[in-house]
């Protein structure tokens, strides 16, 4: 396989092979990385918190006639909120997914979507309590809904502190983004192992689609970086003045395009080899599909020579049972025989 996708590769001279060797240092842009706010998770635990208190008093604040539709109409004023909050954290989430850190936006992506789920089913239990109105010795209605209520914010709390958790150990990171590290791979030099990064074919997709969409973010980074030494470029050429800063500028803008000419370089690299991946896995597919086919003609073989093995066994049965009457038969006209015999000779 290895071999294979080298041998299509075009060939490259040793100053690109160094150039792109050298883009493990040179690739990532950590100074642009953004912290992700708590303060919406804070306030929607304040919600829920506010939610279970108003469940745990309700008997004793309320008429006890009033407290079932109280507390079903605040659990669904409850899973509205939850919902636009699941927006805003899947947002979250997909703007730390776009800064470059996989593994963190894959425990994420599960978790901002628990709370929702888990209100949805509280609401469920709630709907089915207040229709079908369940008669327990030693709880009401209202004492059943007040569970759910309690039951469903402290889940509801559970996670959003999980996902408040990460965000703390998000924001005070200080690496470059995770998803370098297992997707840089095709621009270092083959080993003996190469052939491993399509073990997983679904995974090694996602992570290349994220590492592209991050390269896309920092081309846009640097694009308008290279707008801002521009205009810093003009303003210096403006004043007429041979100072070293309007070098020092020219040198740095150069830097920032050789950087971008490298990135771009970088992500058709990558989309070769997610085409490469993709391919790859379609014709492992397809060979499972033929070991399948053939598989199902073994079976069925098997089956009508297991078919044909009795029909004989039955014929071997039939001709034993034959020969063994062929037998008696021939015994007994022995005896008759002898018997014949017997009688002949004793006039004489």
């Amino acid at each position: 396989m290895s071999m294979h996708r080298h041998g299509n590769s075009p060939s490259a001279s040793p100053e690109e092979n160094t150039m792109f060797l050298d883009i493990l240092h040179e690739a990532p842009l950590c100074g642009h990385r953004k912290r992700r706010s708590v303060v919406g998770a804070v306030v929607y635990c304040f919600i829920l918190a506010g939610y279970a208190v108003l469940g745990a008093i309700a008997p004793f604040v309320f008429h006890h006639r009033l407290v079932p539709s109280l507390l079903c109409s605040c659990d669904v004023a409850l899973l509205i909120v939850t919902g636009i909050c699941q927006q805003y954290f899947v947002s979250q989430v997909q703007k730390i997914r776009l800064q470059g850190y996989y593994s963190f936006s894959q425990k994420l992506k599960h978790i901002v979507r628990l709370p929702f789920a888990i209100t949805a089913y509280g609401t469920a239990a709630m709907l089915l309590v207040t229709v079908w109105k369940p008669q327990i010795s030693f709880l009401s209605i209202a004492a059943l809904l007040r569970i759910i209520v309690l039951t469903e914010a402290i889940c509801a709390v559970s996670f959003m502190s999980v996902y408040i958790g990460y965000l703390h150990q998000y924001n005070s990171l200080d690496s470059e983004p995770d998803i370098l590290k297992s997707l840089y791979s095709p621009l270092q030099q083959s080993s003996s192992l190469e052939g491993l990064r399509y073990h997983d074919g679904g995974r090694l997709s996602d992570q290349q689609m994220a590492l592209l969409q991050y390269q896309r973010e920092n081309l846009h980074f640097l694009s308008e970086e290279i707008l801002r030494l521009q205009e810093c470029l003009s303003k210096y050429e403006r004043t007429n003045d041979g100072s070293t800063p309007q070098v020092d500028l020219a040198h740095m803008l150069a830097a920032r395009e050789q950087e971008l000419r490298t990135l771009s370089a970088e992500m058709n690299q990558l989309q070769t080899e997610l085409r490469l991946a993709l391919s790859l896995i379609a014709e492992r597919d397809s060979e499972i599909q033929r070991v399948r086919t053939t598989n199902n003609q073994y079976v069925e073989e098997n089956e009508r020579l297991r078919a044909i093995l009795g029909e004989w066994s039955s014929r071997a049965a039939k001709l034993e049972r034959a020969l063994e009457v062929e037998r008696l038969s021939n015994l007994e006209l022995q005896r008759k025989l002898s018997t014949r015999n017997q009688s002949n000779g004793s006039p004489e």
